[in-house]
């Protein structure tokens, strides 16, 4: 070969190669296309917030960070079309986020992101002081509400945590070498000007319960009445039935669940307590209340059975019982601890009489019999009350304030005051609320003050509609029993009764051209009963008063969207000042064959 051909062989191999070299440098895959994000950031109320920081965040990409105008607008080119979290933030504002990904880039290559932003304007602040060291403040606390937020407290105790909305929170204190502690912040924490709500929290206690001090027990919640169902089997209908055993709505610790025999109390089974040794001395799950004993209810009754035990091996449960007046609070137990393998109800009492007069804490739990003992259930279908034993689906006994109520004068002086004013019949539960998988719904009960945990509720002879979305309501049979003395079913609740304390309103409405007929009665301790007529109605249709001091009424209007809406019936107290008394509030029926008469719960309110 000739050295010319040589070299232009050469010279093609050579652009060959440069040709192959410029292909590779410029193939590194599909060129990322490029959009634009825009929209606008509003308050509740649709106003224009200015000055947001929006932060457009995309994988393995650098943050592009820009702000509102002074129209709340935002817009931003040069955004690859893939997935990206927006996020918008200010002081004040409840951080919010949304995510885009290519799909939501329109065909000229631009998505629009508005968002509405809350206010969080509100915030949680206290003090915390160490228990081991003179009550001096304690620093270097770590205060929790989740992802709400976090703080540390300072030198001085101090904590806030900012930017919250009104919400119901449960606030984590903990440090290392203390017991963790647990508050629970309620919507009406929140100071109606300030917006502030306040936790003080003593740290260093000593644990009398599983994760709970004396100090968290002096909050503990009131056990009010004297009978409290669990379970979903309608036994003895309607006193026995799903629709009236809330049960579920109690201060519940541990592994538990409602099922159809009563709400469970169960061996914790998580990985992390499989291992836990046998522990015969502190409950392993169990439910507590605070409650007044006095010589009308110091018995107190469990109807229990239990599952997954054998007579090898039984469920091992008992009570016990703190006294928080005693200089150094312990968890006493009352009667034996006891060891059960039964699949039939079985009624144990247990005697009280040593805290007469005194308002105690009272535990019912299960122990953990052995490592792995995490199978065994304790189900409880009646915690009861009472100056004696009370056994099966009898109602509670004594002399009956009106015969036919069931409710006898014992139970009304035995009954706790109630330390809330306003209560709800709506419930704010949205998932499923089906008989079969109602629970999270009755848990919800306790962020709303309902009325359902917090009003003891007698069905006399007609079960209610629990989960009606206009309120909680109570009905009569629509029979031809015509009855204006004895109600079909009622609520009860006692009040201290005092000037500021004594105007009740109730916000109603039915949903039938036939009238509802219902009466507010007012009970005192010695047993006289007083039917008390409303003072005033307002946005009635039409209400006058009836017989044997019930009034009825129709009205058919009002929602949880239109609380405007409802009837309000308001009832003078004021006679009653200075005296406990407790309220009950009935539907009757006075019409025969008028169908199902409803007496719907939207709202009372004590002021």
């Amino acid at each position: 070969m000739s050295k010319a051909l040589q070299f232009l062989r050469y010279v093609v191999l050579l652009g060959a190669f440069a040709v192959s070299f410029g292909s590779c440098k410029e193939d590194d895959g599909p060129t990322t296309e490029l959009g634009s994000i825009s929209g606008t950031v509003t308050g509740e109320n649709g106003q224009a917030i200015p000055d947001v920081t929006v932060t457009i965040s995309g994988v393995k990409e650098e943050d592009i960070v820009l702000t509102t105008d002074a129209n709340g607008k935002y817009s931003v080119d040069g955004v690859s079309m893939k997935l990206h979290a927006v996020t918008f933030s200010k002081t004040g504002l409840l951080r919010t986020s949304k995510s885009v990904d290519a799909s939501d880039f329109d065909e000229d290559k631009r998505v629009i992101v508005d968002v509405m932003m809350l206010d969080a304007s509100k915030m949680i602040v206290g003090t915390i002081i160490d228990a081991t060291n003179g009550d001096a403040p304690l620093e270097g606390v770590t205060v929790t509400v989740g992802v709400a937020g976090s703080a540390t407290s300072g030198s001085d105790g101090k904590f806030s945590i900012e930017n919250l909305i009104v919400d119901n929170y449960s606030v984590t204190f903990s440090k290392k070498n203390y017991v963790d502690v647990t508050k629970t912040v309620a919507k009406t924490d929140f100071d109606a000007i300030t917006g502030v709500a306040t936790v003080d929290v003593r740290m260093g206690g000593k644990e009398v319960l599983r994760g709970l001090t004396a100090d968290d027990l002096a909050s503990a919640e009131k056990w009010y009445y004297n009978e409290y169902r669990g379970g979903r089997n309608a036994d003895a209908y309607p006193h026995w039935d799903w629709s009236t055993d809330y049960m579920g709505t109690l201060d519940f610790r541990g592994a538990w669940e409602e099922q159809n025999e009563g709400t469970t109390l169960q061996i914790r089974n998580g990985d992390a307590e499989r291992t836990n040794p046998a522990d015969l001395e502190v409950f392993d799950s169990f439910v507590l209340g605070s409650k007044k004993i006095t010589d009308d209810n110091k018995i107190m009754s469990l109807r229990v059975r239990t599952h997954s035990a054998s007579d090898a091996a039984p469920t091992v449960w008992g009570v016990q019982v703190i006294d928080l007046s005693e200089a150094e609070p312990v968890a006493k137990k009352i009667g034996d601890t006891k060891g059960l393998n039964s699949e039939a109800y079985q009624d144990f009492d247990f005697d009280l009489s040593t805290y007469v007069g005194k308002e105690v804490v009272i535990v019912i739990g299960t122990y953990r019999a052995a490592t792995g003992d995490y199978w065994k259930q304790l189900v409880l279908r009646a915690i009861r009350f009472a100056d004696r034993k009370v056994v099966g689906t009898e109602w509670l006994p004594g002399t009956e304030v009106v015969p036919g109520w069931k409710l006898s004068v014992e139970t009304v002086r035995s009954t706790m005051p109630q330390n809330k004013k306003v209560f709800s019949g709506l419930t704010t539960y949205t998932g499923d609320k089906n008989r079969d998988n109602y629970i999270q719904a009755y848990r919800s009960w306790r962020d709303n003050n309902h009325i359902g945990a917090n009003w003891s509720f007698v069905p006399l002879k007609k079960d209610p509609e629990v989960f009606a979305g206009e309120g909680y309501l109570i009905k009569t049979r629509g029979t031809n029993e015509v009855n204006t003395v004895v109600p079909e079913a009622y609520l009860y609740a006692k009040f201290s009764i005092a000037s500021g304390s004594d105007q009740l309103t109730l916000s109603t409405r039915n949903f039938s051209n036939n009238p509802t007929y219902f009466k507010v009665t007012a009970i005192q301790n010695d047993g006289t009963v007083t039917h008390v007529d409303p003072q005033f109605n307002a946005a009635v249709v039409n209400a006058s008063a009836a017989e044997d001091g019930t009034w009825k009424f129709t009205h058919q209007q009002g929602g949880s969207g239109n609380p405007d809406d409802y009837a309000k019936f308001a009832y003078d107290l004021s006679q009653f000042d200075g005296q406990d008394v407790t309220i009950v509030i009935g539907v009757y029926n006075g019409v025969a064959d008028s169908g199902e008469n409803k007496l719907v719960f939207h709202q009372i309110n004590l002021n």
